[in-house]
């Protein structure tokens, strides 16, 4: 497979799609072979416009075909389960949308399922990848900043008032945590590489029934990640991590860095920038084609343990605020 075509099977061409199959774009042994929808006209358009094979109007079809080499789930995450579960069961390797579940226990019986059948799982949580995020990183394994004492970001959007979008319906797992949330969850996961000592909670459960704003204190001893994920303010949204010798900024929509910058006592700030070669989705791309090819189960940089140890951060979180959904019988 090393010097031939990967053929990417992508299944739900919505917004988020977009940015998937722009990034294949220039990944030159990369390939869009499949496109699955529920709706077989929206499944060809987008395949038209970005030189897909196949347009389908079933995602089993799509799966069950055997020169599709992995599949990008990109669904609302209410359906993430199922999806991931019907590739891991036919062997597709997985690449899905963060957060890879809705709950932990979704989670566990996915990462055994993928390991049952020796099957490729990561979940698609691109910032880890960036080079920006890469190079806080390498600072960080330097001890350029000492000793980390406090992360503290934000991710906040003024979203329009609308009871029916998915972010406020609890049928499709909606709340502002699952949705931003997760990225202050993962990247401090990312930078602390180690399991908060303890979690405290609060936020706003609206008229639906999610969580419309969470505020979050995760200990990790003497350090601590402070961070707050809202539906109703713009908020700066960046990303700090301050140590004793200094701090790393990653500037607004920390998510989707292409700068960072390294701020060290008395002396001047270093900045580093790397512009995205496309939507900034090509690196995790490209750590899947590695992987498989290599026949690794799962990244070093987003391990299942990793994104098992999100979600229960997040089940924690959600039941400390007071958001349970029902079709989980919760």
């Amino acid at each position: 497979m090393t010097n031939a075509k990967f053929n990417w099977g992508l299944i739900a061409p919505g917004r988020i799609a977009r940015n998937f199959a722009e990034a294949l774009a220039v990944i030159p042994d990369a390939h869009l072979y499949a496109v699955a929808s529920s709706n077989l006209a929206r499944a060809q358009a987008f395949a038209e416009e970005f030189s897909g094979e196949h347009a389908l109007d079933d995602y089993q079809l799509l799966v069950n075909d055997p020169a599709v080499d992995a599949v990008y789930i990109a669904n609302p995450h209410r359906f993430h389960y199922d999806c991931i579960k019907m590739c891991l069961a036919a062997g597709k390797p997985v690449l899905c949308e963060k957060p890879l579940t809705v709950n932990a226990a979704q989670t566990q019986e996915l990462i055994a399922l993928a390991e049952q059948n020796k099957v490729f799982l990561m979940e698609a949580l691109w910032s880890r990848f960036q080079p920006a995020w890469r190079q806080v990183r390498e600072w960080l394994e330097q001890q350029k900043i000492g000793e980390i004492k406090l992360l503290s970001s934000t991710f906040g959007v003024n979203v329009p008032r609308n009871n029916d979008d998915r972010l406020l319906n609890p049928e499709l797992a909606g709340g502002v945590l699952l949705d931003m949330g997760v990225y202050n969850v993962s990247m401090s996961q990312y930078v602390m590489q180690q399991r908060p000592v303890k979690i405290l909670a609060e936020g706003v459960v609206g008229e639906t029934g999610v969580d419309e704003r969470c505020s979050v204190t995760m200990s990790y001893g003497e350090a601590a990640s402070q961070f707050t994920c809202n539906f109703m303010s713009n908020t700066e949204n960046s990303f700090t991590i301050y140590g004793s010798k200094g701090f790393i900024r990653i500037p607004g929509m920390f998510w989707v860095a292409s700068q960072t910058c390294l701020q060290l006592e008395g002396q001047p700030a270093e900045v580093f920038e790397s512009p995205f070669r496309a939507s900034g989705f090509e690196y995790q791309i490209e750590e899947v084609m590695q992987c498989v090819r290599a026949g690794k189960l799962q990244s070093d940089i987003i391990s299942w343990q990793e994104s098992l140890t999100t979600m229960q951060i997040m089940d924690e979180i959600r039941s400390q605020v007071g958001v349970r959904y029902a079709f989980l019988g919760e």
